[in-house]
């Protein structure tokens, strides 16, 4: 099960949970967990593209 499938899982969860006082800790702990998805999957696609983001250094003068 590759990340946009376990994000896709658990936004049907999000959908599927009645949101009121008692599961609001759980949508939250929900969330966090698609956000850590989504920057896992964001470092996996910046290390294919095989680019690195170091820019150009600047010569310190004066």
């Amino acid at each position: 099960m590759g990340i946009p499938e376990k994000i896709k899982a658990i936004q049907d969860q999000i959908h599927q949970t009645q949101l009121n006082k008692a599961t609001e800790h759980h949508i939250g702990l929900l969330k966090a967990k698609i956000a850590k998805l989504k920057r896992e999957q964001e470092t996996v696609q910046s290390k294919k593209s095989g680019i690195s983001s170091d820019g150009f250094d600047v010569k310190r003068s004066g």
